[in-house]
């Protein structure tokens, strides 16, 4: 796993605005395993992308717009439904998002005549994180700075309410663990929940404060990584966003500097970083669904970078 650790983006895409978030289809759900979404001051962008290390007969990226969205709002985060597909007939495309005003927003389209939304509401502060259900998709899990964790079916309706000790700052559906949710809260806190019985069966307890995010590794899941005060954490039930193909591999951004985020990606076994990056003003974080590549949003450009296993 030699290579040089500072490196430039290896692929960008410009975009019309500001991205605030970003996020990769994260479902193998036929033709859409390539689906990515990425959302700006009032808009959010569909598209797809086709890399090098997929097909020997593309150079570097290939990206195409399918579908650009009024969102009338800035976005703050998004999330794919596992019913979207691009191999149906017609397409179909699901997702959600949250918003500066304090709403979820569930879109659907079929990249044509069709094209949805319905808002939930009930969060009375910012939301920091939300989710589909990853085995039906007919659940919508979000978190806030009103310290609640809501669950919402599809028709808008809470059908679960968890009270918090402070603001919810990570939230993560496991597809191998499909009643179970993950909570994290900035307090440094973060609890397993049982979505049968509604009661907490595990927490975790960061020293380190605040806690700012926390994913389920999607390899393994005895494996949670946090980002907390000035470090990174790794827990291990049995004795940050981890990569969807590699229980090793996770991501990190940070904000040294008032215009510049650093980007960096670690492995388990590195005490150093594999991989540094830096950001002007970088927003957003998701992995690519098969390959090591990670991509984030910028002042008017989606950055991709690649390492190696």
């Amino acid at each position: 796993m030699k290579q040089d650790a500072t490196r430039n983006a290896a692929y960008t895409v410009d975009c019309e605005d500001y991205v605030h978030v970003v996020e990769f289809n994260p479902f193998d759900t036929g033709d859409s395993g390539n689906l990515i979404a990425y959302g700006g001051n009032n808009y959010v962008v569909i598209g797809t992308c086709t890399f090098q290390e997929e097909e020997a007969d593309i150079e570097g990226l290939q990206y195409k717009t399918l579908q650009t969205i009024h969102h009338g709002i800035r976005v703050g985060g998004i999330a794919w439904s596992p019913e979207t597909r691009l191999d149906s007939l017609p397409p179909v495309i699901k997702f959600c998002t949250s918003a500066a005003d304090m709403k979820i927003r569930l879109f659907t389209s079929d990249l044509q005549d069709k094209n949805e939304y319905k808002v939930l509401e009930g969060h009375s502060d910012f939301i920091n994180g939300l989710v589909f259900d990853p085995k039906e998709g007919h659940g919508i899990a979000s978190v806030s700075d009103d310290h609640t964790c809501r669950i919402w079916n599809l028709d808008g309706v809470q059908t679960s309410h968890f009270a918090l000790n402070s603001p919810g700052m990570s939230v993560c559906w496991h597809p191998e663990e499909s009643f179970k949710l993950m909570v994290a809260e900035k307090n440094g806190t973060i609890r397993f929940y049982d979505l049968m019985s509604q009661q907490a069966i595990l927490s975790l307890e960061s020293e380190q404060i605040p806690l700012m995010s926390a994913h389920w590794c999607l390899k393994n899941t005895f494996k949670v990584g946090a980002v907390a005060g000035n470090d990174w954490l790794i827990w291990d039930i049995t004795r940050s966003r981890w990569s969807t193909i590699n229980e090793n591999l996770f991501a990190t951004t940070g904000y040294p500097g008032k215009m510049a985020s650093q980007f960096q990606i670690h492995h388990l076994g590195h005490p150093q970083p594999i991989l540094l990056g830096s950001v002007v003003v970088g927003s957003g974080l998701s992995w690519h669904r098969t390959l090591p590549l990670c991509v984030v949003g910028g002042d008017h450009k989606l950055l991709f970078w690649v390492t190696e296993m």
